[in-house]
């Protein structure tokens, strides 16, 4: 019974390409370590099936009544303070294996439960095929392939949230659609090093109750798999990322930003052509990973930056989840932006490798045309168009193997403008304090 447990645990690690097959969002859950600890696996000669998930209680603080924020959602207007279940998640894995213990198909759904209802969040399969055992096919609701950030699951993310970049541009991660990935399974292929991802997706994702215009995005990622460096072992993982896509305007009206000759400022024109015109979504990013090995535990430096146009309307940067239209029904005009954001993380471990310190530092200018006073509302800007940069720190703690506690600070700073409201720094600061409970 133990070498058939063994066996088992060995198919599945390499059908998973690494032991931390989790931390990616469109990975096989990790049964490397699940099947050890008490979960109730279900066996037949071809089939594994997995369960597993995770919580997230936690309390936090802010700076002033009502602060709106991503960090969790806005507060309500009377609050300052509050317990909430920022996650619950619920995961089934379900995998079927050939003869030759090679990976036929993947199956996975997950579903999120909160204070504030319970919502899917994956619903996906995944095809394999075997005689080149370099490509699959993933269809379904799954996380778009870009960029590092975006793609790194929640339970093991250090910093409490992903940054507002990340959030605004891939909101809620997950879209509809279908990806052709080419990653070898071979251990000696030439090309065992890189992995590509390329996909066709809706655009508005969960953060909308379905398509709402004919206009499909293209996303890829080009992939370098962790190397190690030197005989110190260091490793090193990076990745390139686009998107192409964007927005059929259903409005005669349609603003973009431009320079006039006495400063940029929004210009809108209407005209019948602009009817079914595609409102730009195109960005380009890249990232890196350096992890370094120390006695106890790991110093590891993140980056990621993306740049390029976002459309969404004159109140938000965000995609629309839905066309934007009135109480009335009047459809709204598409603002479209150029814009750029990054973020560094700084990971240390202090002496122990429970003990980490998290350091992060992320900026989002959803109008890098403009700064300062000149984001003004006589030249057509809003709060829409203004820059945040946001400093965090806090400590991790791994109580156990399935449980850890995070204190984290996100200072927020947004850029002083000429808009209401905007003009000098808003009280919106954060503290996170959470457990996160993990089978």
């Amino acid at each position: 019974m133990k070498l058939r447990l063994l066996f088992n645990v060995l198919i599945i690690t390499c059908f998973c390409h690494e032991a931390s097959a989790q931390r990616f969002l469109t990975d096989m859950m990790d049964t490397t370590t699940s099947i050890g600890k008490g979960l109730y696996p279900l066996y037949g000669k071809h089939d594994r099936l997995r369960f597993g998930g995770y919580m997230q209680p936690q309390f936090q603080f802010a700076q002033d009544k009502g602060v709106k924020n991503y960090s969790g959602g806005d507060f309500a207007p009377n609050s300052s303070n509050r317990f909430m279940l920022r996650r619950g998640r619920i995961r089934i894995d379900y995998a079927h294996f050939n003869d030759q213990n090679q990976p036929l198909a993947l199956f996975a759904f997950q579903f999120d439960g909160t204070e504030r209802g319970v919502a899917i969040r994956d619903f996906w399969g995944r095809f394999y095929e075997n005689r080149l055992q370099v490509f699959a096919l993933t269809a379904g609701m799954f996380a778009r392939p870009m960029g590092f950030e975006a793609n790194f699951s929640s339970s093991d993310r250090e910093a409490p949230e992903r940054g507002r970049m990340s959030q605004i541009l891939m909101r809620t991660e997950r879209d509809l659609g279908a990806m052709l990935t080419f990653e070898t399974r071979g251990k000696n292929h030439p090309l065992r090093k890189i992995k590509v991802d390329l996909g066709v997706f809706n655009g508005q994702g969960l953060a909308g109750p379905g398509e709402y215009d004919s206009h499909k995005d293209l996303i890829g990622r080009l992939s370098l798999k962790p190397q190690k460096l030197g005989k110190r072992e260091w490793q090193l993982s990076a990745s390139a990322s686009g998107y192409l896509g964007g927005i059929a305007s259903q409005s005669p009206w349609y603003y973009q930003v431009k320079d006039i000759g006495a400063g940029y400022q929004v210009v809108g024109d209407s005209t019948p052509n602009n009817i079914n015109r595609i409102a730009a979504r195109k960005y380009y990013g890249a990232d890196a990973q350096l992890k370094i090995p120390n006695r106890k535990g790991y110093t590891e430096f993140r980056a990621e930056m993306i740049r390029g146009l976002q459309t969404g309307t004159a109140s938000s940067s965000e995609t629309p989840g839905s066309y934007p239209a009135t109480s009335a029904g009047i459809l709204q005009p598409l603002y479209t932006r150029s814009f750029n954001g990054a973020y560094l993380y700084y990971l240390q471990h202090l002496g122990l490798d429970k003990l980490q310190l998290i350091l992060k530092y992320d900026w989002y200018d959803p109008n890098d045309k403009v700064k300062g006073k000149e984001v003004s509302a006589t030249r057509g800007f809003t709060a829409a168009d203004v820059r945040y940069d946001t400093y965090g720190g806090g400590l991790m703690y791994y109580i156990n193997a399935h449980v850890k506690m995070t204190a984290f600070y996100d200072y927020i700073v947004n850029e002083s403008t000429d808009i209401k409201g905007y003009t000098k720094d808003i009280q919106d600061n954060i503290f996170t304090l959470r457990l996160q409970y993990r089978f």
